[in-house]
């Protein structure tokens, strides 16, 4: 297993760690509904320096990110960033990632999934027939998400970059907790506020900024947060989990990603995802409530009240913020309207469900 540049603090602190995308991660400190409320009421400190990063640069790097992602990069100004994903050759998707515009037209960042680092570079890389200058950077890269409420508030302490005021999707580039060269952005994955520290892993800046972060948000009541509320937060607000909600057999259409496919370029898919737009969708990614006691996991199928299969949960879990189970799946377009009775299929037993607006909190 890969470690992280803050791996021997988690074990230090005592975390429960396990692998997660080759990398060894903590799970839980105190526990996930702990560190859930402590994120949702005040801010946390996620280690995601799993997650990769790749940068593309020269003259073509834009019309290579235009190729392979769905939405429109050309409207990227430097200091912006943009949710998007990969579709692939039968409009499914490759992954989910960020982009990052770092000089306008010239260079890019782009975030991809843990488990998606090497298929997303050969994915991306087959299409780069222009020569456009790629690095690979995941594994100098360190990067630390605080969230919650409180974040900001602890974050700015510690560098005289303006991001009590960075908007939502936007980044800033400068020293951070004596650390040069810092990207601190705000394109958080728990709803709950805060930003994300991007670094270079080398002359102990790892240590340094972990160590500064908590002695500004320590006192207050800053904690480290494991993956496993990092999880249930996302859920709540409906984020999209790659290998879970999203993967290479549905389209971003199918999980309502509509917003993110840009049919004013040329990418990989459009005529297929075009068609499915036109023809319209045949299942649907939506909420789902727990009406009777149960928590729906990924892969549980479900039926409608005659016993007909009519789609499968992709996430569920209970959840701490609202004191009930919920989870996310695809059914069939004709019984996805809100507030229409379905069943998830717990241990052979039928228990009802409603079909609900995400988000839930």
């Amino acid at each position: 297993m890969k470690n992280t540049p803050f791996t021997q603090k988690h074990i230090a602190l005592g975390a429960k760690m396990a692998e997660f995308a080759g990398y060894n991660m903590p799970i839980s400190y105190a526990g996930i509904n702990e560190e859930h409320h402590t994120v949702r009421m005040n801010a946390g400190v996620f280690d995601v320096s799993h997650m990769g990063e790749f940068i593309l640069k020269g003259p073509d790097a834009l019309d290579l990110i235009q190729r392979v992602t769905s939405n429109d990069a050309s409207k990227l100004t430097d200091g912006k960033a943009q949710y998007s994903c990969l579709p692939n050759a039968t409009g499914g998707i490759v992954d989910d990632l960020l982009v990052y515009c770092i000089e306008e037209g010239k260079t890019y960042m782009l975030v991809v999934n843990a488990s998606n680092i090497e298929k997303d570079w050969n994915w991306i890389s087959s299409f780069n027939t222009k020569n456009v200058e790629m690095h690979n950077i995941s594994d100098k890269t360190g990067l630390l998400a605080v969230q919650g409420p409180k974040a900001v508030q602890y974050m700015q302490q510690l560098t005289d970059m303006d991001i009590t005021n960075l908007k939502y999707y936007t980044f800033v580039k400068g020293t951070f907790a004596g650390v040069p060269n810092v990207i601190v952005s705000a394109t958080g994955y728990t709803g709950a506020g805060g930003v994300e520290i991007y670094f270079e892993d080398k002359d102990g800046a790892g240590e340094k900024i972990w160590d500064e972060v908590f002695r500004v948000g320590g006192p207050a009541g800053l904690k480290p947060i494991g993956l496993g509320a990092r999880d249930t937060l996302r859920l709540e607000m409906g984020y999209a989990l790659y290998g879970n909600d999203i993967d290479d057999t549905t389209s971003p259409l199918e999980a309502g990603l509509g917003w993110i496919t840009k049919f004013t370029k040329d990418f990989t898919a459009r005529n297929i995802l075009e068609a499915q737009k036109a023809e319209g969708i045949k299942r649907k990614l939506v909420g789902i409530e727990m009406i009777d006691k149960g928590i729906p996991r990924h892969g549980y199928k479900i039926q409608n009240a005659e016993g007909t299969e009519i789609g499968y949960v992709t996430s569920g879990t209970q959840a701490p913020s609202l004191g009930k189970a919920i989870g996310t799946a695809y059914i069939r377009k004709d019984f996805a309207s809100e507030g229409s009775d379905v069943f998830i299929m717990i241990r052979d037993k039928a228990v009802k469900a409603q079909v609900v607006k995400i988000p839930f909190a």
